[in-house]
């Protein structure tokens, strides 16, 4: 697959608000103490089977943090919101993922440092709780490749994610993509219902935010951990 447009949009939590909602065996990771919750929206292109010519694309909408499973760092999702019907039933089927249906307008402008993008998210899986998102962001300098040991790098250079079923059942899939290159970014985001959905509180402050190039991306099965 190809992931195109992303904004990172990280806050600065207590490690205990994460930890409280997370799964026996997975230990909520911080940089310098603090955890961070990140909503992360972005387009899913070309997602396909290996070997298989033609592939989806649809947009995506996520809330993560940053775990720690036997001592191995990734990625856990509390939910992950797509514009595609039929890869949605196929995650919740198949791979145990938290995806809801959404319905997403996502709009584009320009290129490189002058790219801008528009997306707006409603949810519409029956019975889950309301989600919306509505927001512009785009690149504000030059992109480049985070130092490994900076707070960017800890909130994306991750290749393992993991989730849990609803009897606390924990898997995980690894995904391989080359180093991530960033830019600073902006964003005027007038409506973000996840952290509401997701039974957290509103975070304190201004988020981190960065602009992530296109990347090409592959992804293994799920496997139970």
């Amino acid at each position: 697959m190809r992931w195109l447009d992303l904004l990172f949009a990280h806050w600065r939590v207590e490690p205990e608000t994460v930890d409280r909602r997370l799964p026996d065996g997975v230990t909520v990771d911080t940089y310098e103490t603090d955890a961070y919750l990140g909503v992360v929206p972005f387009v899913m292109d070309d997602i396909r089977l290996t070997g298989v010519p033609i592939g989806l694309s649809f947009g995506e909408l996520n809330l993560r943090t940053y775990v720690t499973v036997d001592g191995r760092p990734g990625v856990y999702f509390f939910n992950l919101d797509a514009d595609d019907f039929l890869g949605v039933a196929i995650a919740r089927s198949l791979f145990r993922l938290p995806y809801y249906r959404a319905t997403m307008e996502i709009e584009t402008r320009g290129s490189g440092t002058d790219r801008t993008v528009w997306f707006r998210s409603r949810r519409r899986t029956s019975g889950a709780p309301a989600a919306r998102f509505d927001g512009r962001y785009g690149p504000d300098g030059s992109f480049r490749t985070p130092d490994p040991d900076s707070l960017e790098a800890f909130l994306t250079q991750r290749y393992r994610f993991y989730t849990a079923d609803a009897r606390e059942r924990l898997y995980y899939g690894d995904i391989d993509h080359e180093p991530w290159r960033l830019a600073p970014a902006w964003a005027e985001i007038e409506a973000n219902g996840l952290f509401r959905a997701n039974d957290f509180d509103e975070p304190e402050g201004e988020p981190l935010l960065s602009f992530g190039r296109s990347i090409d991306v592959r992804a293994s099965r799920i496997r139970r951990q």
